[in-house]
């Protein structure tokens, strides 16, 4: 008896282990590749497996011992929803598959777009886009509507914030908003201000030292646009340049440098998103920093757009309505003064920001926790990477770990400087550091909403339909170009930079490596059109936010500075506009034919010079 249980149990382990299991994508499009794998299949008969489609039979693609794969499987209807595997012709196996249409997918983000530009608010955009990609994967069927509305928090939210990379950059990005918010209110911002301004002593040096300290004040574009507009607007007053031009410098300097330098705000935020992206590509080993990194070349609007205000503040020159402005500033005349109220700025930022005891301001106060902090992220980058080359070590580095120990230690700096010279109490300074962690409360609200697009996003192959439908028609050279216009049109219309990257980071590098897979070029000789496309998601992100009349950073550069808002956007925008194009022309295109970066940023730079000498007037 006990021999015959034995037997009937090995029978049955024997058919349990040769019941092979269908694994299939969560959602499969009209019309769209995918790919379907089988596991605990026969070994010897590995090749002889097929799989049957409504009435189509496809062989394995791979065959081996270790894997069986189906490759390049298509569906054209819906109602093609059953898979069926065949051994010897015989079905061994059924699994049903979620088909939706193609044009589905691109549901969340087109809707999350122009609710978007249409409300002017970022925030609910990303909300409803992540609600109906729920609604789309669970089947667009009405009984699952309140279920999908659940989901948006109850699953894709808590999947964003579970992620420990995810949790590294909302940490990271909320220690270095304390930061700022320490050294603001400790003197030490306003000690580099202080330390500038007795070079001060003509139109031309008043510009340079504005635009110098724009570049001093690079780890946040919000503490440098409200910290250079404010206390420099009287030092301009006082040279006689327009509180428009004040107002283009501050605000031309402000993001451009925070989104390329290598340790600022903008920094934990771009790399959440690339990893986004990266995430969805297996064939991709690079890590989100290595490729931030690497994408810094191509980022030609923000070097053009510095390379431009520091020639127009050293040439003083000007041309456009910013000369018309500034001649009559130097007569007496500035028509972009904020007329219905003087010093129009944002009072309660700005108080924020302000040192507790101006006299005792000094430089080292901010310079060096900065310092600390720019070290310690080296130094963290060095201790978790690999290999022979600086490169190699960066790009294998754990950036995420680097970053919060560096930020850690960067705010613990400025903590033990603030309380050892006695300029705050301890409370004062935890209270600075938490007005500075407020000002990142939004970014970080949106950075995770986008994470959660991003995982529909990624269900729904969103990116494959695109390269479906426009792979074939789609220049590679020019992908680059294409996503620059798209986000600058979208930054302008929704007035934010940070929504716009939330927005297109999640399909921008799967859409560009699978066109690059489509022409047979997906390999590690045509990375630079990834780098390229990452870049022109920021440049199109940052140009729309200068010109854009809604933009936060746009409306806080006229109120810092005191300017009329209206002026400052009519004033700002030829000189944005002649920048993108040059970007686009010298830079963008150019490199998307395989140009080198370097050359065309020397090109660009010199361009720039050219034009400004030939068409810009001095001003007297």
């Amino acid at each position: 008896m006990s021999f015959l249980i034995l037997c009937l149990s090995s029978l049955l382990v024997a058919q349990v282990k040769s019941a092979p299991t269908i694994e299939a994508p969560e959602i499969v499009l009209t019309s769209v590749p995918f790919e379907v794998s089988i596991t605990n299949f026969e070994l010897q008969q590995v090749c002889a497996y097929q799989l049957k489609i409504n009435d189509l039979i496809f062989d394995p693609t791979v065959c081996n011992s270790d894997e069986l794969n189906f490759e390049y499987l298509l569906v054209e209807k819906k109602s093609d929803n059953q898979l069926e595997l065949l051994l010897d012709q015989k079905e061994i196996a059924t699994e049903e598959i979620n088909v939706l249409r193609g044009w589905i997918s691109l549901l969340p983000p087109l809707v999350s777009i122009l609710v978007a530009l249409f409300f002017r608010s970022v925030i609910p955009a990303l909300f409803l886009g992540v609600w109906i990609g729920s609604f789309s994967i669970l089947g667009l069927e009405i009984g699952v509507l309140g279920q999908s509305f659940l989901e948006v928090v109850s699953k894709y939210v808590k999947q964003a914030l579970a992620d420990p990379d995810h949790a590294a950059v909302i940490i990271f990005s909320l220690m270095i908003g304390g930061l700022v918010g320490i050294i603001s209110k400790n003197g030490g911002m306003q000690g580099i201000v202080n330390s500038l301004t007795p070079y001060t002593n003509s139109a031309k040096r008043g510009q340079l030292v504005t635009a110098s300290l724009g570049l001093a004040i690079f780890f946040d574009d919000y503490a440098n646009t409200l910290v250079v507009g404010n206390t420099m607007r009287k030092v301009t007053d006082k040279l006689k340049i327009s509180r428009a031009k004040l107002a283009f410098l501050v605000d031309a300097t402000a993001a451009p440098v925070a989104c390329i330098a290598l340790i600022t705000t903008w920094v934990g935020y771009q790399i959440g998103m690339i990893d986004v992206s990266v995430g969805q590509i297996d064939a991709i080993d690079q890590s989100a920093y290595s490729i931030y990194l690497n994408s810094i070349l191509y980022s030609f609007y923000p070097i053009f757009m510095l390379a431009f205000v520091f020639t127009i503040a050293g040439s003083g020159r000007d041309f456009s309505v910013m000369y018309q402005y500034e001649i009559a500033a130097r007569q007496g005349n500035d028509k972009s003064v904020q007329g219905a109220s003087m010093g129009y700025t944002n009072e309660a930022e700005s108080k924020q920001l302000e040192p507790k005891d101006p006299s005792r301001a000094k430089a080292i106060n901010a310079f060096f926790p900065i310092l600390i902090f720019i070290i310690s992220v080296i130094g963290g980058l060095y201790a978790t990477g690999e290999g022979d080359s600086i490169q190699d070590i960066i790009g294998s580095a754990d950036a995420y770990q680097a970053l919060l120990w560096g930020s850690l230690i960067g705010v613990m700096t400025a903590f033990v400087l603030t309380l050892f010279q006695g300029l705050l109490s301890l409370e004062e300074t935890v209270q600075s550091w938490y007005e500075g962690v407020k000002f990142m409360i939004f970014a970080i609200i949106v950075l995770i909403m986008a994470w959660s697009l991003g995982q529909t996003t990624e269900i729904l192959q969103t990116a494959q339909y695109l390269v479906s439908i426009l792979g074939e028609f789609l220049p590679v050279p020019l992908v680059p170009t294409i996503i620059f216009i798209l986000a600058a049109t979208t930054a302008f219309a929704t007035g934010t930079s940070w929504g716009t990257m939330g927005i297109f980071y999640p399909i921008v590098i799967p859409l560009a490596w699978q066109v690059l897979f489509l022409n047979g070029m997906a390999d590690i000789e045509h990375m630079y059109i990834i780098y390229s496309s990452v870049a022109c998601v920021l440049c199109g992100a940052v140009w729309g936010d200068h010109c854009s009349p809604i933009s936060d950073t746009t409306i806080m550069s006229s109120m810092a500075s005191g300017c009329n808002h209206i002026d400052h956007v009519a004033t700002q925008f030829p000189y944005a506009i002649l920048v993108a194009s040059i970007a686009l022309i010298i830079g963008t295109i150019p490199t998307g034919y395989g140009w080198s970066p370097m050359i065309m940023i020397s090109v660009g730079i010199v361009l720039i010079w050219i034009i400004i000498f030939l068409f810009g007037k001095k001003v007297n």
